[in-house]
């Protein structure tokens, strides 16, 4: 038997002695009646490839991407330019297909990436100590708030409403295995409130975790956050945009204690979500409890410079209850791909980049908001992204937007009840002036026609709710 070629009568009747049956029909008896198909599947005539091919392009073709529409989404994902460099050495096949580098002798190319990428993490975020990469964002924030729970001795987490929601839920989704109470506190002005934080923390506090930017696009001004976790002895986890430390002050400057985030912008396509990969820098004392696996750098015994797999801390490693995740992979190419990234940007090309999103989104927030029916949702800095209120059904404004090519937005309101036809626009170098035009030319027209047809009240604004 091949692999495209199914069983024979003869290996179902070899298949059926090794297991001690005598049919089919044997194999399911325990399964009721009510439950087994009493006909044959009805499949559809077998394709050619040719057919199959032009099967799948149509398909394919009813599909919308960042190519062919005019992208505003944001929310964690971004469309950047990719450089061609970065597909052209990831798809090199000592890098595409090797395994999980548990030889070192074997294993110095992968392991020197692992390290390089570690360093250029560590550099970003002012933190001395680096894993190797974990899935994407949000399981980052959980595996954090795992690890401050192990160095605190707490089980509660005061967190911020501008982190991501899907951080915040994955985060509730690991605490309930951790046993951890997690406290959210609301936003004001667009940022953290400092005052309802304060009131949050008490000695059961293991962490406070905020994002910056955070979800609504805003700038928080971490050290007096830092300040008031440290007060009670609490940590400080920052989740953080990679591209916004080109011109951010680094979290670890800033009194953080460990700093994760989504890797995607470096290097990585949407990709209709995935995949991508996750980051994870702390400080030195956190080294030995730190998720994932970490890469040191070492002589061997001529001192010609080598790589090993300094700290793996996976069950499949050591001893269960001392391990700090199941993590079975660490996304290793695509944090190649944003190894590369940074190493096409630069030093330069990353202050240059974070520059330019910090000037084209302040253009971005004051073209929409000369919009009628268009009311930025705060005032406060914004990099990369920003959040508004439109007057009329977000919905339908982003369906109308659609129906032009243009990707509007996120709308808020699943996740921010306060805002229920907000929409974040997201802002990347693709984005040109003409395009931000184009995006509030199509805005007006959808407020004006959706807005009359959803029937809102005269004077009723959305961002005053």
């Amino acid at each position: 038997m091949t692999r495209y070629t199914s069983a024979t009568d003869r290996d179902r009747e070899q298949m059926l002695a090794t297991i001690g049956v005598g049919s089919v029909e044997e194999l399911f008896a325990d399964v009721p009646d009510d439950l087994r198909l009493s006909r044959p599947l009805q499949l559809d005539d077998g394709l050619s490839e040719t057919e199959v091919y032009e099967r799948l392009r149509g398909l394919a073709a009813r599909n919308a991407d960042a190519e062919s529409e005019l992208c505003f989404l944001g929310g964690g994902m971004y469309d950047h330019y990719v450089p061609a460099i970065v597909d052209a050495i990831t798809s090199r096949s000592e890098f595409l297909t090797p395994y999980t580098p548990y030889q070192p002798e074997i294993s110095q190319g992968g392991l020197q990436t692992m390290f390089e990428f570690q360093t250029a993490m560590s550099e970003l975020t002012a933190l001395p100590v680096s894993s190797a990469g974990l899935y994407e964002g949000p399981s980052s924030v959980a595996s954090a708030g795992y690890m401050a729970i192990a160095a605190a001795g707490r089980r509660r987490f005061v967190v911020s409403a501008g982190m991501h929601p899907h951080s915040r839920q994955t985060l509730a989704t690991y605490s309930q295995g951790y046993r951890a109470d997690v406290a959210t506190v609301p936003l004001v002005d667009g940022v953290t409130d400092l005052g309802a934080l304060a009131d949050a923390l008490d000695q059961d506090t293991a962490a406070v975790m905020v994002q910056n930017p955070n979800y609504l696009g805003a700038i928080e001004d971490l050290a007096p956050l830092a300040a008031a976790a440290h007060d009670v002895g609490a940590l400080l986890i920052v989740s953080c945009d990679p591209i916004s430390l080109g011109v951010l002050r680094p979290p670890g400057e800033a009194g953080a204690d460990i700093a994760v985030g989504e890797g995607q912008p470096l290097g990585g396509r949407l990709d209709y979500g995935g995949p991508s990969f996750g980051f994870f820098c702390a400080r030195e004392e956190h080294m030995r409890r730190m998720p994932g696996r970490i890469s040191g750098e070492t002589t061997d015994v001529d001192g010609r410079r080598g790589f090993v797999l300094a700290l793996q801390t996976r069950e499949q490693h050591i001893r269960r209850e001392k391990a700090t995740h199941n993590i079975c992979t660490a996304q290793a190419l695509n944090a190649l791909g944003g190894m590369i990234y940074l190493s096409w940007l630069g030093k330069r090309g990353l202050v240059e980049l974070g520059t330019l999103l910090a000037r084209r989104t302040a253009f971005a927030r004051e073209r929409l908001a000369a919009v009628a029916g268009v009311t930025p949702l705060n005032d406060a800095p914004v990099l990369r992204e920003f959040a508004i209120a439109v007057d009329a059904p977000a919905d339908a404004v982003l369906d109308h937007c659609a129906d032009r090519g243009i990707a509007a937005g996120i709308p808020l309101g699943p996740d921010y009840r306060e805002h229920p036809d907000g929409l974040l626009v997201a802002i990347t170098e693709r984005r040109s002036a003409a395009e931000i035009e184009r995006l509030a030319e199509a805005l007006e027209e959808a407020i004006a026609v959706t807005g009359a047809l959803g029937g809102r009240a005269e004077g009723e604004r959305v961002g005053s709710r």
